[in-house]
């Protein structure tokens, strides 16, 4: 025990008239001291944690008390136990003997405020001999002292509760002004000072585009929807990219969540919802208590539309990984015309020879499908081969075309009548969720009621379900039907065949784009199967000296055996 410690403990024993022989653990009881504040600011510019530790040292002193340690938690919450300050206090309380025989607190509220937590870590401390103090809210250890901390614990719950919805009202009001709430900036923004100033003087502040991060965040998209050097890459490789050519996230390498999460956000429109989480269960919450904020936007509408619409067309439960990562030029794309099963890459020999091979034989059993092996390069080459002779030939692409505008002014001249029905249901159904709010909001309905959230719902999914059919409608009539030039058609042809036979690579993402599947039959036939849609995209996107792949091709119908937009070719290897 320190020096001055045991010279106060004299003059305690002393003044109380008590004999030297007494031992000093009978002279005055040894305590911790803990004293805390909400958050970080306070504890930086705030006199609460020293006007706690001087009030509580001066208290003990008048005890006689020894203080044995003085525990300081700046910044963390009293509703949980998450605080590192908290719990190595307590493992020292825990210990056998305990080296303090109580906790000195200014009041309940700095130890806890929630009335189980508190009653729990009470009852802790009770089993090893350790008292919880209050000196402002002193209570006896009978029933009634007992019974009056519970209702001190249940008062502050109350009032942090109560405290956290007013603060919570005030931070929704200030995103609605346009404002920031104080925490970091998202990648690509810093926050500027505005104008407007808070009741304690402090200036408000607004996120604002800044440059040298908002470059990043262009790269990132041009680098999803082009990949680089005219590879694709997927956010796996674009992490590492930017990480091994230093453009670091904030000091830190990339990694795969970041990039999606660049990719997906709104934010970068100019979009920004708060209030979108429970800050304390990370769950989200109902759309309805979002807010809305305008901010500047990084990235166009269009580019991130796209990127929107290849992050979903990529999805696993779309398309293979492999089709998007594997240097193979047919993988994805093959199917068996025995099983219908993808046949992929196998090797034999050591790695010597390659072929394709149907995924039911190689996984499962060879007599599931009578299916034979083909040679890889034997295979490639005959596609190739048949694109670059008789498919890229602009009299044969031309012809597509012209079949594709037809087929497409007939699917738009019947697709008038449903485009009213369909936005007639869909303001039926806005109204209807409008009458329902306005009698929540009235409350003449409970908006704890099951059956109440539960028609809330049901009229949420009916909705989305009439503005995807509404959206393809759109996206039909939005289609040009203006002539594709010869000289575009040449450029497009000109371009594969000079590029298809060397580049691998190239080839592949063009035949991606183009092509649906390659069905093998028995007979040694490859049947491909394509959209007139892609193939139109495809050659208004392609110029002459290109390095990249039209990433992305919006297609308007779903890919069915009906689908007049499906093109069947067929290639003898």
């Amino acid at each position: 025990m320190p020096a001055d410690q045991r010279e106060r403990l004299r003059r305690v024993g002393r003044r109380q008239g008590l004999q030297a022989a007494i031992p000093l653990r009978e002279v005055a009881m040894a305590v911790a001291l803990y004293a805390r504040v909400s958050t970080v600011r306070q504890a930086d510019n705030d006199l609460s944690i020293p006007d706690q530790l001087r009030q509580m040292r001066e208290w003990c002193e008048r005890q006689g008390y020894v203080i044995g340690h003085e525990y300081v938690e700046p910044g963390a919450s009293a509703t949980d136990d998450r605080r590192p300050v908290l719990q190595d206090m307590m493992q020292e309380a825990l210990r056998s003997p305990s080296p303090f025989e109580a906790i000195v607190v200014h009041s309940l509220s700095r130890f806890f405020r929630d009335s189980v937590s508190m009653g729990l870590y009470e009852r802790k401390l009770a089993k090893f001999g350790v008292k919880l103090i209050s000196i402002t809210q002193m209570t006896g250890d009978d029933p009634a002292g007992e019974m009056a901390r519970k209702i001190f614990s249940v008062f502050d719950e109350y009032q942090s509760k109560e405290n956290g919805k007013h603060t919570s009202r005030a931070m929704k009001e200030n995103a609605r002004q346009g404002f920031n709430n104080g925490s970091q900036p998202p990648y690509g923004y810093c926050t500027v000072e505005a104008e407007a100033t808070t009741s304690r003087g402090r200036h408000k502040k607004r996120l604002a585009v800044y440059e040298p991060e908002a470059t990043v965040v262009r790269q990132i998209y041009a680098l999803y929807l082009h990949g680089y050097q005219g590879r694709p890459m997927g956010m796996k490789e674009i992490a590492g990219h930017l990480t091994k050519r230093g453009l670091l996230m904030r000091g830190k390498p990339w990694r795969m969540q970041m990039v999606y999460g660049v990719l997906s956000k709104e934010l970068y429109v100019g979009v920004r919802y708060f209030n979108v989480t429970q800050a304390k269960t990370r769950r989200r919450n109902p759309p309805e208590q979002w807010v809305k904020q305008e901010v500047d936007a990084i990235i166009d509408r269009a580019t991130f539309d796209d990127v929107r619409a290849l992050r979903s067309a990529r999805a696993p439960s779309k398309v293979a990984p492999r089709m998007v990562s594997s240097d193979t030029l047919l993988t994805g794309l093959l199917k068996c015309g025995h099983c219908g099963a993808a046949m992929t890459l196998a090797t034999g020999k050591g790695g010597r020879y390659r072929y394709y091979k149907c995924t039911n034989r190689q996984n499962k059993q060879n007599d599931i499908c009578d299916s034979k092996n083909i040679p890889m390069e034997r295979l490639d080459d005959a596609v190739l081969r048949f694109f670059a002779e008789q498919w890229l030939v602009p009299e044969r692409v031309g012809g597509l075309l012209t079949e594709w505008r037809q087929q497409l002014s007939l699917r738009k001249s019947g697709q008038q009548d449903r485009y009213a029905q369909v936005q007639r249901t869909l303001a039926d159904i806005e109204a209807r969720q409008a009458r329902l709010l306005d009698a929540i909001e009235s409350g003449a309905l409970p908006v704890a009621d099951l059956s109440i959230r539960s028609r809330l719902d049901r009229l949420k999914a009916e909705r989305e379900a009439q503005l995807v059919e509404l959206a393809g409608i759109k996206r039909v009539q939005a289609v040009p039907e203006k002539d594709i030039t010869p000289q575009q058609i040449g450029v497009f042809c000109q371009v594969l065949r000079d590029r298809l036979q060397m580049d691998k690579v190239f080839a592949k993402q063009y035949l991606k784009v183009l092509l649906r599947d390659i069905r093998i039959t028995a007979a040694g036939e490859a049947v491909m199967s394509g959209s007139y849609e892609g193939l139109a995209q495809t050659v208004l996107k392609t110029k002459r000296g290109t390095e990249s792949v039209p990433s992305f091709v919006r297609v308007w119908r779903p890919h069915g055996e009906s689908n007049p937009g499906r093109r069947r070719e067929r290639a003898v290897f």
